[in-house]
């Protein structure tokens, strides 16, 4: 169980966003068990404490796992460490993850995200953690970074933690393409940054023996119709997350399908499922490119 610094100052909301714990039944366990108490600022304004939202995260385990919270309100910091301990042994499930995860970029815990992430990968290996724990979770604290709840400083600490492990097992794989393997090519359009879902597809081609080229972040148009006459894909792969106008977005895609005529083109990312624009011959949006083409 981790100790943090009572720095935090955080809103019922807050505790919602980051615990999954209703405001309401936050409210019910104050009152009926006690198991947080809010300070006050100056104004009279109740705030939450980092302290109370480890402990609430604790606690938010422990119940979900069949502890009635009338029970937990009666153990100490030390049993309550204890219980964890046992549930940490004996399960590691979604959840578990989820929290621990969630903790370790609250305190900035590089060592604590580490033994998370090392336990999913034992228990599920490293795509299906990668697919089913890493990409929710950053779904999640993306609403929370939207809503003010936590600091962009934090977000970007678990990113690059991230980023380092796509890329650390990318190297670490032993594929040889054959002669004949398809080509993908993947970037991010002029002004992306956020890149870490197309470095696992990167790291997913590869894997199962693809010739990939990976161009990274903020790609000028003009610069991929020049590489054409080298690179010569059988697949592109683009991803968009950045707020976009359609007309913007669909004058995109019909300058890529040109560069590519003929080859199939895969738009990941939140944008392109949102746009509700056609997309040129061959195009797809795709929210599971691996799931999508079967690659086993």
């Amino acid at each position: 169980m981790l100790r943090m610094q009572s720095t935090g100052k955080y809103s019922i909301r807050d505790l919602e966003r980051l615990s999954g714990v209703k405001a309401h039944t936050i409210r019910i366990w104050e009152k009926r068990y006690g198991i947080i108490k809010p300070e006050r600022t100056d104004t009279n304004i109740r705030y939450y404490s980092n302290d109370d939202l480890r402990h609430l995260l604790n606690i938010s385990v422990l119940n979900n796992h069949g502890y009635k919270i009338s029970a937990i309100s009666e153990m100490s910091e030390g049993e309550i460490a204890r219980r964890l301990s046992d549930l940490q042994v004996v399960k590691q499930d979604k959840d578990n993850y989820q929290e621990n995860l969630l903790l370790s970029m609250i305190e900035l815990n590089e060592a604590q995200f580490n033994k998370t992430f090392h336990s999913a990968i034992m228990n599920r290996g490293f795509e299906k953690t990668v697919v089913s724990i890493i990409f929710p979770f950053f779904e999640r604290i993306g609403l929370m970074w939207q809503t003010g709840t936590i600091n962009p400083a934090q977000e970007h600490f678990i990113s690059n933690i991230i980023r380092q492990k796509i890329i650390a097992a990318t190297d670490a794989l032993n594929v040889i393409p054959a002669a004949n393997a398809q080509t993908v090519l993947l970037f991010l359009p002029e002004g992306e940054l956020h890149e870490l879902g197309l470095l696992f597809y990167n790291y997913a081609f590869r894997a199962r023996g693809y010739k990939a080229i990976y161009l990274g972040q903020s790609v000028p148009l003009e610069s991929l119709q020049r590489i054409t006459g080298i690179c010569r894909p059988d697949l592109v792969v683009t991803a968009m997350i950045n707020a976009t106008q359609r007309k913007d977005y669909e004058h995109f895609t019909r300058l890529l399908a040109k560069a590519f005529p003929g080859k199939k083109i895969f738009y990941t990312g939140l944008v392109p499922s949102s746009a509700g624009i056609e997309l040129p011959k061959h195009a797809y949006r795709v929210a599971d490119l691996i799931a999508f083409l079967r690659l086993k």
